[in-house]
């Protein structure tokens, strides 16, 4: 076994530890912040596969800003710890079959052999340049839009978690 596998395996067992602790957390902003060091172990998968590009923005997009939203969140609802204790019934059977779901997914899947993706002899790439230029060539007015809805919904949630006042 060399270094590659090593740190494949210890990225691979700490994200499932860390999926665990966000699920079986009862705090909530302990929960965002396994959540965080999920993404994390991700980006460091991503490094192992020499996606650099993708393992920058997995830190950058969803370990910075999705989980500041996330906590912004979480301190705006502001929840009390006697709700946060109880089980829902509900709840709890519907988690039961969402991974009995997944499990029966999985087994679907893995039930298929294996087809390579490729044939071996061909080249990816995928550099900075071939992910930036048609992104800004062919969906400028998209992504502008994207930008300034989110911007009119930070507005909005300063404006709504702002305290009156007297």
């Amino acid at each position: 076994m060399n270094v590659h596998d090593m740190l494949f395996y210890s990225f691979s067992v700490a994200m499932l530890v860390c999926g665990f602790l966000v699920i079986f957390s009862r705090n909530p902003v302990a929960s965002a912040l396994f959540l965080v060091m999920l993404f994390a172990f991700l980006a460091g998968l991503f490094v192992l596969l020499e996606a650099f590009f993708i393992a920058a923005i997995q830190v950058l997009v969803y370990a910075g800003a999705v989980m500041v939203l996330f906590l912004f969140v979480i301190m705006l609802l502001d929840i009390k710890a006697s709700e946060r204790r109880k089980f829902r019934t509900l709840g709890v059977v519907g988690g039961i079959a969402v991974a009995a779901a997944f499990v029966w997914e999985l087994e679907t899947i893995l039930a298929r052999p294996l087809k390579p993706l490729s044939t071996g002899n061909q080249e990816l790439h995928g550099g900075l340049e071939q992910i930036v230029r048609p992104f800004f060539a062919n969906y400028l007015l998209p992504f502008e839009i994207t930008a300034l809805l989110l911007l009119v919904a930070m507005i909005g949630v300063v404006l709504l978690s702002r305290k009156e006042l007297k």
